[in-house]
């Protein structure tokens, strides 16, 4: 449970409302400002080569916050100084004497007190960022409103992910976050701009002592911690209301080693810092003439939540995800402390790293991860759509003739992104595209010649067009654009379905008329033949078991018009999830679901994101985080915790306040200053 720890008792909290309205320090007995000519950021350089990975540390990560430099600034009496304490967890209390819900602002004296925050952004260095809304500059509430930004982000602000990533709030999921603050495209019926969602202020973290400097103050007053790597996340975990927020974007550091060794592995590796991109980490790997195993979309953040909520690659059929490829962590855990996790450095934690979700055991500075030698890609696209040509019964049974070798593709290291939907009215079929690495394209021809004759019986050509690349970075650059960002008018979910659902004729029957069912109820389906189990192996972890058994992880989609009336648009949103995801279900029982692409109210989300293994997360969870630092949706222990509001009557939402289960929200204290 979340508390304010021993370091604060209510003697403590009570000296705390009655302090003076400036900052200081005491030098020589004199009381002095504590600026930054007198005060300087709170770390100490340590030797890089103090981890406990065989890979130095970062020049960020040497600068870390210790026990020695908080007891100097104790000795120098800096005004609130207590609440950056480090924490005992063996001391942890049960409860907060705060009250059962996560600190809102002005609901305690020192948050977000100008004093506080002072003091807090001396030890940060300069950079703790007070939010303003990304798309504030079209509206007046924050004082920055500039017509010419306005457009340049409207027009934008679905078709380019990289402002969103570039931005210290501004994330994917909207419609939990509120809808707050966005453009009139968005939202034609927005007046104003307010905060919502978006936490109250960020920290531009480049250093593990910042990490650590904001861990603590959020721990020991009880705020709401969020982390936002890039933002992509469908379950909008990198936002909160009243929030403080670690933005790791810009921890970008890459080191290259051609002949890595940790533990078992001996061979090429990268180092890179959490801000590390996608297309920034394949870049990396295409001058070095080696392959790493990242996702499709190139804004996506490789080392942040994708890798520690399993990561799925258009190379994992031949590889595995991309947390099979982790050699080490670099992170801090909710006590305050920067640790090493590997093989043979905190083991428990390093296998509830990979594959246990971002936001739940701590803030990762960097990772290790295997590279691989660079190979040649060969894809495929074609288009079908039904109409005065095509039957839907020649549609469909296209579609059955390649759906039924699915786990052909993937033993051939094969995967495809292709989508179905009806919604203009015919039934269309985009593959988008068919990636198979390390094959010519003479290879991938006759892999697919079977299926290509069957459609040929149907009378049907889809006219394929090949291309062959040398090397992987091309075909994925060329292949996948540039990811769709920021709607309010969709809900998503998936399922992992099981390789033994083609292995018995009535199962692969009933898991194709499933998917059928989505898109002739009005869905979308984006999904991927993919599998997870390479021939090579993969280690112990905590990525969910139903990966491994996977040769479709398919994503559902209900959309909306902004002009429907809301009981409409909540019929839909409650489709996905009852109507859809239930029949997803029944024809994958036992199966589960890719956390990071999930239902936000994903169903005993535990068995479907973790199965077994949940239970073994959840007690590492609190064992390594007793106070609950770390929170997000449907994350371990997450159960444990509620939003007060709703959208649509059943989804969370962002924009209200986080707390213990089963508690009364008006039982939270206010503790304010005595004037």
């Amino acid at each position: 449970m979340m508390h304010l720890n021993s370091l604060l008792g209510v003697n403590v909290v009570l000296a705390l409302a009655r302090l003076g309205y400036a900052q200081t320090i005491v030098v020589n007995g004199q009381i002095i400002s504590a600026n930054e000519s007198t005060v300087t950021p709170a770390f100490v350089t340590v030797d890089p080569s103090s981890s406990n990975a065989t890979a130095e540390l970062f020049i960020g990560e040497t600068h870390q916050f210790t026990d020695a430099v908080l007891a100097n600034l104790t000795d120098l009496g800096l005004t609130n100084i207590i609440l950056f304490a480090f924490a005992d967890p063996s001391t942890a209390a049960n409860g907060s004497i705060i009250g059962p819900c996560k600190t809102f602002p002005n609901e305690f004296v020192v948050f977000p007190g100008d004093i506080t925050n002072r003091v807090f952004d001396l030890l940060l260095g300069g950079s703790l960022i007070q939010t303003k809304p990304f798309a504030s500059p079209c509206y007046s509430d924050y004082g920055n409103e500039d017509a010419a930004k306005c457009a340049d982000i409207t027009s934008h602000w679905m078709d380019d992910s990289f402002i969103h990533t570039n931005d210290p709030t501004s994330i994917n999921a909207i419609l939990f976050e509120g809808t707050s603050c966005v453009p009139h495209t968005v939202n034609p019926y927005a007046l104003n701009c307010t905060i919502g969602a978006y936490p109250k202020m960020s920290v531009n973290v480049t250093t593990v002592s910042q990490v650590q400097l904001a861990i603590n103050i959020a721990r020991n007053l009880n705020l709401r911690l969020v982390i936002k790597n890039t933002g992509h996340d469908y379950s909008a975990k990198s936002t909160g209301a009243g929030a403080l927020s670690l933005w790791t974007h810009n921890m970008k550091d890459i080191m290259y080693y051609e002949d890595y060794e940790e533990g078992s592995y001996k061979g090429p590796a990268f180092k890179m810092g959490a801000g590390v991109q996608v297309f920034e980490a394949y870049e990396a790997a295409h001058e070095h003439n080696v392959i790493i195993i990242g996702a499709e979309g190139k804004t996506v953040g490789l080392t942040g939540g994708y890798i520690l909520g399993g990561g799925h690659s258009p190379l994992s059929s031949l590889y595995g995800l991309a947390a099979d490829q982790v050699l080490s962590m670099e992170l801090v855990t909710a006590d305050g402390r920067f640790v090493t996790a590997s093989e043979t450095s905190n083991p428990d934690l390093f296998w509830a790293l990979r594959g246990g979700g971002g936001s739940t055991f701590g803030v990762v500075t960097s990772m290790v991860i295997k590279a691989f030698p660079e190979i040649p890609v060969t894809t495929m696209s074609f288009a079908l759509s039904s109409g005065e040509e095509i039957t839907p019964d020649q549609f469909w049974e296209a579609v059955r003739a390649y759906f039924q070798d699915f786990p052909k593709y993937t033993d051939a290291g094969n995967y495809a992104h292709f989508n179905l939907n009806a919604t203009s009215g015919n039934y269309v079929w985009d593959m988008a595209p068919w990636f198979a690495p390390n094959m010519s394209q003479s290879e991938l021809e006759a892999l697919a010649d079977p299926f290509f004759k069957t459609v040929a019986g149907i009378g049907l050509d889809l006219k394929p067009v090949y291309q062959e690349y040398t090397n992987f970075y091309d075909a994925w650059d060329r292949s996948f654009p540039l990811e769709l960002w920021g709607s309010n008018l969709a809900r998503y979910g998936s399922r992992l379905f099981p390789r033994e659902n083609w292995e018995d004729p009535t199962k692969l029957e009933a898991t194709f008329d499933a998917i059928r069912y989505v898109v002739d109820g009005g869905g979308v389906v984006s999904a991927y033949n993919i599998a997870a189990a390479p021939k090579s192996g993969y280690p112990d972890s905590a990525v969910n078991p139903a990966w491994r058994n996977t040769v479709l992880h398919a994503i559902d989609i209900a959309a909306w018009t902004q002009d429907m009336y809301t009981e409409i648009i909540t019929i839909w949103s409650n489709v996905l999830t009852s109507d859809w995801g239930s029949v997803w279900r029944a024809a994958s029982p036992g199966s589960g679901a890719y956390l990071s692409e999930s239902d936000y109210i994903e169903p005993d989300f535990q068995q479907s994101f973790w199965g077994d293994k949940y239970d073994r997360l959840y007690q590492l969870k609190k064992k390594v985080d007793p106070w609950d630092v770390f929170y997000a949706q449907n994350a371990v222990g997450s159960e444990n915790w509620q939003m007060s509001d709703y959208i649509f009557g059943n989804l969370p939402s962002q924009n209200s306040r986080l707390c213990l289960k089963g508690t009364d929200p008006s039982k939270q204290h206010k503790i304010r200053p005595a004037r």
